[in-house]
């Protein structure tokens, strides 16, 4: 999948992250934050797996979820940023760690300034050679990072929620 060049991603080059606790999606999840910690099935065997890897670090479940994506990078790689947008709300991101391993693929992203919250996302790919199984983790930490999550106070974590599942659904559909 090619690069998107429609959007100037550069100006958050220099910005840093919004949070101090950097690869903590990797446990145990920092406290003072809302965590998120749920493991699905989403298919079955070495092709499922690979499918819904490729979709996962090439941005692919994102857009499968809804969400409209300009990377810098085709695939997920530390350094990389990504801007995501559903509607008029601007949700960037820089990716913090890859996981690249035969039974598993994944990365995790941490917040930049401009982000509706702070934190940090894993999402993973888990293929069990054993049962064929074919997993996804999703992980986070994250509190209010704008004045309107704030305001909004117990929406935020429904619409996590909804986007967690989401991620899910557009896993499900690539795995298959």
């Amino acid at each position: 999948m090619a690069v998107s060049t429609l959007v100037d991603l550069s100006r958050y080059d220099s910005l840093q992250l919004t949070y101090s606790e950097v690869g903590r999606t990797a446990g145990p999840l920092p406290t003072g934050y809302h965590h998120v910690d749920r493991r699905e099935p989403i298919g079955h065997g070495r092709d499922g797996f690979r499918a819904a890897a490729d979709a996962l670090v090439s941005w692919g479940m994102h857009r499968g979820a809804g969400l409209s994506v300009d990377a810098t990078s085709g695939a997920a790689e530390v350094g990389s940023t990504v801007l995501m947008r559903i509607g008029p709300v601007r949700i960037p991101c820089r990716v913090v760690a890859v996981i690249d391993e035969p039974n598993r693929r994944g990365f995790a992203y941490g917040t930049l300034p401009g982000h509706p919250e702070q934190g940090e996302e894993l999402f993973v790919v888990e293929f069990d050679p054993d049962s064929r199984a074919v997993t996804a983790h999703i992980a986070a930490f994250s509190r209010p990072g704008r004045w309107f999550t704030r305001l909004g106070g117990p929406l935020g974590r429904v619409v996590q929620r909804l986007a967690t599942d989401r991620y899910f659904a557009a896993l499900r559909r690539a795995a298959f």
